[in-house]
């Protein structure tokens, strides 16, 4: 017998499911597939360090770190302007010696020897001395826990610090500078080891005091010697039991642990801080190959405050790279994330009260014939390239707005009340006569003109409010009064723009969510007495209240994972501020910023992987939120 149209149609049914739900499955893979690929490169950055034994050479063959220096001598090379060299005398004072070179027009070389005792008083008696690698200070620790910094940046030193470290007045047993000379790592008898640097303080203008700002993992027996890595903030601590604690000052960190079996008494890192040498007691001088591919990231630095070089306070900072060899970077994601929610959130702000009202307006009052032509025509907004509206945001309304930021504000007042006041005034016209009646639908064509008159009238008051209540310039009475600065992109751009490409796909879903509302609702409310606004309010929005939560969500969405319209129109400065006035950052946008840049495989490089692999996080936390939510309402409030 041949098949029935029934059975076709059975048929046909049964492959489309089976097809939807392969192409279903094919998506949850990709998608999976998508996040474990950006997981395995940010992984690594959180994997252990690693030390490899290279070489254990016998005493006869040990002379290569013979020639440390000694505690009590240091020296420092100048390069072409001489050198400084600093002893540590018998009767507990210090001897600078500065060796001078000085060039005259014709090259010749004029070399002057300068020798200085510094008689600053001291608080004890000096335990351990360090002259910075740069020359330009001198640090000296006590047997009673001070610290002393001595300017020698100029001809005469200065003593600008005496700083008691420890009231208990521990004794000190080692110093040392880290990378870039701007802090100080400082071992004591107890064997925690402490790093310091100059900040400014309350009441003391200018200058600048050492601070305690990191504490790192130690010993519980004296810190025999610290050596500072050359290739980044890393520090090798050493006990007198021969054992060696590599640790980050920034992270605080403990990277590695090795053990030498007795007192060493030389060490020098070598190969950049790739490996590590010391010479022990015994003679044997052993070498290390160490593998620590991303010491300074940790919990802490990409999602906690950190108190970095040069700053006064534990901040978030992001700042990827810099000018000089020394520069830390600061990884922290929080400004990122925080700029993430902030464009999301203002841009939602604007645009999600105008698309739903545009969609109940368009759905339950607009005539359908001017419906056929408004819908279509938002629809296509969401065709615009969305680096065209970066584009324009950053080049035509940012500095549009800069030039009429009063006006701005001027518009947000007076638009609503004009729009306010001839929707009082159509109101009996649209009752009462044979105009009003016939207008029913297009009121949306009368408001236009009151919008541009609105906004007119703001143009034209701007200027002389402004002059008489901000001396002219809005911008400069924000920072002198306020203390807030202006930017020119900042998050009115963003908002506005990000805003005009999330519009579209709310009013979209959201007019057909409020259309599909069956009529006999709506008839049997108005006839029940109901005003079409409180059929509208009523009875259409909550019936279509899971459709709207969705178009709300997939604009939030869009919002979050948006890249081009951000990059250009905001200033891209990683800033945790809610202020409308300045820029921010976003997840998206730092990574098509940075990427170009990052080395493979580098520090950089799988953290913005680790961004991305965050943005997909929170993407999927939120939608999973919402489908909740949405799946809650529609069993509440209906199926539309």
């Amino acid at each position: 017998m041949a098949p029935t149209i029934v059975d076709k149609s059975r048929r046909n049914d049964r492959w489309a499911a089976r097809l939807i739900t392969a192409g279903g499955l094919f998506v949850i893979v990709a998608v999976i597939g998508i996040l474990l690929l950006i997981a395995k490169v940010s992984v690594p950055l959180f994997f252990s360090p690693t030390a490899k034994v290279l070489a254990v050479v016998p005493p006869e063959f040990a002379s290569l770190l013979a020639s440390e220096p000694t505690a009590a001598v240091q020296q420092v090379d100048l390069g072409d302007t001489g050198s400084i060299r600093v002893l540590l005398l018998p009767d507990n004072r210090i001897e600078l010696q500065r060796r001078l070179i000085e060039r005259d027009i014709l090259g010749t070389e004029k070399v002057s020897e300068l020798k200085e005792i510094l008689a600053d008083p001291l608080p004890g008696q000096i335990s351990a001395i360090q002259l910075g690698r740069k020359g330009q200070n001198l640090y000296a620790a006590t047997a009673n826990g001070w610290l002393l910094r001595w300017d020698i940046s100029e001809p005469q030193a200065r003593l600008a610090d005496t700083v008691q470290a420890f009231k208990d007045q521990r004794r000190i047993t080692a110093l040392t500078t880290v990378l870039g000379e701007n802090s100080l790592a400082v071992g004591d008898e107890k064997g925690q080891i402490t790093t310091w640097m100059p900040v400014r303080t309350p009441g003391a203008g200018e200058d600048k005091h050492l601070a305690l700002i990191h504490t790192l993992p130690g010993f519980t027996t004296p810190v025999a010697r610290l050596l500072a890595s050359p290739r980044d903030k890393s520090l090798a601590a050493f006990d007198n039991r021969g054992t060696i604690k590599i640790v980050h000052m920034t992270s605080e960190r403990l990277l590695l642990e090795l053990q030498t079996g007795g007192p060493v008494v030389a060490a020098a890192f070598a190969d950049r801080g790739r490996k590590l040498l010391v010479t022990g007691a015994d003679g044997l001088s052993r070498a290390w190959e160490l593998s620590i591919p991303h010491p300074e990231i940790s919990l802490k630095t990409l999602f906690g405050k950190v108190w970095y070089e040069g700053y006064n306070k534990p901040e978030y900072v992001w700042q990827s790279s810099a000018a000089t060899d020394d520069f830390e970077p600061k990884l922290s994601l929080i400004p990122l994330i925080f700029g993430t929610f902030k464009a999301t959130l203002f841009a939602m702000l604007f645009a999600v009260p105008l698309a739903l009202l545009g969609a109940l307006y368009t759905s339950q009052f607009m005539s359908p014939g001017l419906k056929g032509k408004i819908k279509p025509t938002v629809e296509i907004m969401a065709a615009v390239p969305s680096v065209v509206v970066g584009f324009l945001a950053g080049l035509w309304l940012a500095p549009l707005m800069d030039h009429n930021l009063l006006a701005l504000f001027m518009a947000l007042i007076l638009v609503p009340a004009l729009i306010l006041l001839a929707i009082i005034a159509w109101r009996p016209l649209a009752e009462n006569t044979d105009v009003g009646r016939r207008l029913k639908g297009y009121e949306f064509i009368g408001l236009l003109p009151v919008v541009a008159l609105g906004i007119w009238l703001s143009g034209q008051i701007a200027p002389p409010l402004e002059a008489a209540f901000f001396a002219g310039d809005l911008k400069q009475w924000l920072f002198s009064t306020l203390g807030v600065r202006y930017d020119q992109r900042n998050s009115i751009v963003i908002a506005i723009a990000l805003g005009f490409a999330v519009i579209p796909i709310i009013f979209t879903i959201a007019e057909d969510a409020l259309s599909n509302v069956p009529r006999n609702l709506t008839a049997a409310s108005l006839a029940l007495g109901a005003s079409r606004w409180q059929t509208a309010w009523r009875v259409v929005l909550p019936s279509a209240l899971p459709g709207v939560f969705s178009a709300i969500m997939i604009g939030f969405g869009r919002a979050v994972g948006e890249t081009m319209i951000v990059l250009m129109a905001t200033g891209n400065t990683p800033i945790t501020s809610w202020s409308l006035f300045n820029g921010l950052r976003s997840l998206s946008a730092n990574i098509a910023v940075e990427i170009p840049e990052a080395p493979i495989h580098g520090t950089l490089y799988r953290t913005l992987f680790l961004s991305a692999v965050l943005l997909f996080v929170l993407t999927f936390i939120i939608n999973t939120a919402a489908e909740l939510l949405r799946q809650r309402f529609r069993k509440k409030y209906g199926r539309y």
